[in-house]
Order: C-alpha cells, then structure tokens, then sequence
C-alpha cells in the first residue's frame, strides 16, 4: 500500500511538471494595437474654405505624437556579459609548548621530557567563469497608446510571422520621448525607457527546441538524486 501511495504522488508531481510545460504565445490584449481618438465632429460651417472636421494638417509634424499615431521601433539589442571569481586563502598553525617543571624538575614521562604541540595547515582554492551574450536586430511598428502628462508617449504592439511550420512573435512595449524620434518617424529601442520586449516562437521548430516535461522534471530541482 506504501508503495502504490509513492507511484501516485510520483505521477502527480510529473503531471503537475506537465502542466507547467512551456506554454505558446497566445493573444494579448495588452499589445493590441490602438485606434486613433475619434475627435467629436464639429457642426458644419458652410461657406469656410477650411473645415476643421476634414484633418487637413498642412504644418503639423508627421512625426508620431497622439494616440494611435504609428511609430517604428529598431531593435538594436546587444547585451554581453561575463564574470570571474578566483578565491584562494591559505593559514598555518603552529604551537610548541615546553615542559612544564615542578619542584624546580621538569616533569618526565618514561624518562622524556613532557612537551606539547599543535600544528594545523587548511587551505582553500576556488574559481568560477560565467559569460553570456545575446543579440536581436530587426523593426517593429507600434502605436501610441497614451500620451502621459510630461509629453512622453506609452507605445506597444507586436509582429507575427508565420514562416513554413512555425509562427514567430516579437512584442514590445515602452515609454518613448518626442525628442527622440528621428525625422524618419523612427525610433531605437535603446532609447525606449521601461521596454519590455519579447521574442517567441510556436510550431513544429519552437516544438524541437523544447524539452520535454518528463525531461524537465529530472533536470529540476525537485529531482532528489
């Protein structure tokens, strides 16, 4: 009975692996694109060769500054990181004691002076190397989901691409400065403050990549030996 009641929390906790398995991006509300502010309409002015109603912007700026304006962002993300540690400490110890005297006589054992002595060596040498690089380049158009009150725009939207038995997902999101849009309405994701950008994959590739759950339970760290 002991035994059958082990194999079922077993096979739970690999279910329950199974369950945390990698899941594939879905749809996310919260990098939809947003539509332009409907402005309210204006009662006709009949007789005026300028209508306000119409959207004739002959000297605004083309670059993007309402909501649901569109915005191109550039990855240029390059991170390299690396670390080294060395550690190596070394200590001796050591302790004589002569022999003690009594009566003015040092005292003797089997006709040998009675000494003491402690001598200890420790040491330890330990290193470490870690490094890791990653690279992402492409572009990404956006809308402009709100304005803030200092000026600054809150962009986000994503790309799908769906290349033979694969789908493949870029998402970002971010606060952007007036400023720092180009002429070209163009802007680097460097200089994108609060970016959250992601890169994802589903199908058959993302699928050959993944490691299985089964796998993944006895890599993790609930796998006791």
């Amino acid at each position: 009975m002991y035994r059958c009641a082990r194999l079922l929390l077993i096979l739970l906790a690999m279910a329950g692996l199974g369950g945390c398995a990698m899941v594939p991006p879905r749809d996310d509300g919260a990098f939809a694109a947003t539509p332009p502010q409907e402005p309210e309409s204006a009662p006709p002015a009949d007789g005026a060769i300028y209508h306000e109603a119409q959207g004739m912007e002959l000297f605004n700026d083309p670059r993007a500054h309402r909501v649901g304006d569109i915005l191109t962002i550039a990855l240029v993300e390059s991170t390299q990181a690396s670390k080294k540690a060395t550690t190596s400490t070394s200590k001796k110890d050591k302790t004589n004691i002569g022999a003690p005297t009594l009566l003015g006589q040092s005292v003797t054992l089997n006709g040998k002076p009675v000494t003491f002595g402690t001598n200890g060596d420790r040491s330890f040498d330990g290193s470490g190397n870690s490094s890791q690089s990653n690279q992402l380049t492409g572009q990404i158009t956006v809308t402009v989901a709100r304005r803030l009150s200092n000026g600054n725009l809150l962009v986000r939207g994503e790309k799908w691409l769906t290349i033979n038995q694969g789908q493949e997902l870029v998402r970002i999101s971010g606060i952007v400065r007036p400023q720092d849009i180009g002429q070209d309405n163009s802007v680097p994701s460097t200089r994108v403050a609060d970016a959250r950008i992601a890169y994802t994959g589903r199908g058959s590739l993302a699928d050959a990549n993944t490691q299985g759950w089964l796998s993944r339970f006895f890599s993790s760290k609930w796998m006791p030996y």
